[in-house]
């Protein structure tokens, strides 16, 4: 395991964290009522618009059959034959391209990869397995436009990291090949909560607490079997899954999802490194600060060097 030195932007970040949690908290964060939730996912694609960097990576809006996607493409060092298929995050409930846009730009400027993002349905108006689906839907579209799997690193932050994985599974049903390589960031990895981070590090979590994951995982999972594989990913066979990188900060109830992740894809003899960032939170990568940085020019050594 990696641990990253907490660095002296304590004061400097003392702004944005306060913006976080007003956007953040600006509702009941477990209240799915239907303004609650409008509320959440607006504030969501605001947050995206609020700290989305200015990167030379163009934004191109498409539809892949009836679903919202969008490619972030580098101005310079563009390397046509990879491509990061991008899983965006918000608890199966919330998330959209705005929200998506930041990280794919800063995957597409470390990497010069192409990058696909897109809208999943969303729940509670779509549960299990709808996200699923369309994951599987955006890498048929992939596979259409002449990508193999060997071409495609899968990345994604949150539940868009337990989609992810939830995608190898489906990948791994159907006998297909599977990507080349995952990027995770801060994963949700077991619906079943049964991680010790969940209740001994809820007190310094700025960005989600117990109470939210309980909400969002009913409304996507309903009564189904929360170790079910396709929901917790890690209760899976994790044999051939690809090469991986974690990343997770140290402020996070979901700290042992990625730690017991990483010691089960070794387990399986996955090779899998795990970047532990010390006192960051829930998807740090996304926010205009140098450890975020470091975070960015890490995964794109992992994905540069490897393939």
């Amino acid at each position: 395991m990696e641990e990253r030195p907490k660095m002296t932007e304590n004061r400097r970040l003392e702004p944005v964290m306060r913006a976080l949690k007003a956007i953040h908290f600006a509702t009941s964060p477990e209240s799915l009522d239907a303004a609650d939730l409008e509320r959440q996912r607006a504030g969501q694609d605001l947050l995206g618009k609020l700290i989305f960097p200015r990167l030379t990576t163009a934004w191109e809006p498409f539809r892949i059959g009836e679903m919202n996607a969008a490619w972030a493409r580098p101005h310079r060092c563009w390397e046509k034959r990879k491509v990061v298929l991008y899983c965006h995050g918000g608890g199966y409930t919330s998330g959209n391209l705005g929200y998506s846009r930041t990280l794919a730009a800063k995957l597409s400027e470390v990497t010069g990869y192409e990058v696909l993002s897109f809208e999943y349905r969303l729940a509670p108006e779509h549960p299990f397995p709808a996200a699923a689906e369309d994951a599987l839907r955006a890498w048929d579209h992939l596979m259409y436009l002449g990508y193999g799997a060997r071409d495609v690193v899968v990345a994604g932050d949150s539940a868009g990291g337990n989609l992810a994985l939830v995608l190898c599974h489906k990948l791994k049903e159907q006998d297909r090949r599977l990507p080349a390589r995952l990027v995770l960031f801060s994963p949700w990895t077991d619906m079943t909560c049964s991680g010790k981070s969940f209740r001994e590090r809820a007190d310094i979590d700025p960005m989600i607490t117990p109470t939210y994951v309980q909400a969002v995982r009913g409304a996507y999972a309903g009564d189904r079997d929360l170790s079910d594989p396709l929901l917790s990913p890690i209760f899976g066979d994790l044999a051939h899954f690809p090469p991986t990188l974690i990343q997770v900060g140290t402020n996070e109830i979901l700290y042992s999802d990625s730690v017991r992740l990483r010691d089960r894809l070794v387990k399986a003899g996955v090779p899998c490194r795990l970047e532990v960032w010390k006192d960051m939170w829930h998807v740090f990568q996304m926010f205009p600060m140098k450890f975020a940085d470091q975070a960015m020019e890490s995964v794109g050594r992992f994905l540069l060097e490897e393939l």
